[in-house]
């Protein structure tokens, strides 16, 4: 089973990437409304909680903690680069807390729970991305969009 909870980790990131890397011109500056965070403010967030929960969790993980956690990056290579290291180290230390049986150092009942935590806090992002392009004018259509999400959940695996 925790195969299957890792790959969904994986999926979500390569979602949350593709989406990114879906942003048409502009994108990354986009707020939902004045006074809410930019697309890009909302990938920085997304990537700092992933590093501070392993710092606080599984320090034997963590990596560098950016020291401000809504401060937006105009190079999505950059803001890419950065989710695929912080994915890599939620994984490895949910990994490595399940098989050794220990805990994680402050919350949760189990370690796959960061994960779900992790999931569910950037699928609300990922809505509010979409919802700031729309209203920025540049939102994704649904034939740009599906095949970079949904089709990604949905996809089997070769067996």
């Amino acid at each position: 089973m925790l195969d299957v909870v890792l790959d969904s980790w994986d999926r979500a990131n390569t979602i949350l990437v593709n989406l990114l890397a879906a942003l048409p011109e502009g994108g990354l500056q986009a707020r939902a409304m004045e006074g809410s965070p930019s697309v890009g403010e909302m990938f920085a967030h997304m990537h700092h909680e992933r590093m501070i929960s392993v710092l606080e969790e599984a320090p034997e993980f963590a990596g560098v903690v950016p020291e401000q956690e809504w401060t937006g990056d105009d190079d999505p290579t950059r803001i890419a680069a950065r989710l695929v290291e912080s994915a890599r180290r939620v994984r490895d230390a949910v990994k490595s807390r399940v098989e050794s049986g220990k805990a994680l150092d402050r919350n949760y009942d189990h370690p796959i729970l960061l994960i779900q935590l992790l999931l569910f806090h950037e699928s609300y992002h990922h809505g509010q991305i979409k919802l700031a392009l729309k209203a920025a004018g540049r939102p994704l259509d649904d034939d740009t969009a599906g095949p970079l999400t949904w089709d990604v959940w949905r996809a089997r695996k070769p067996r």
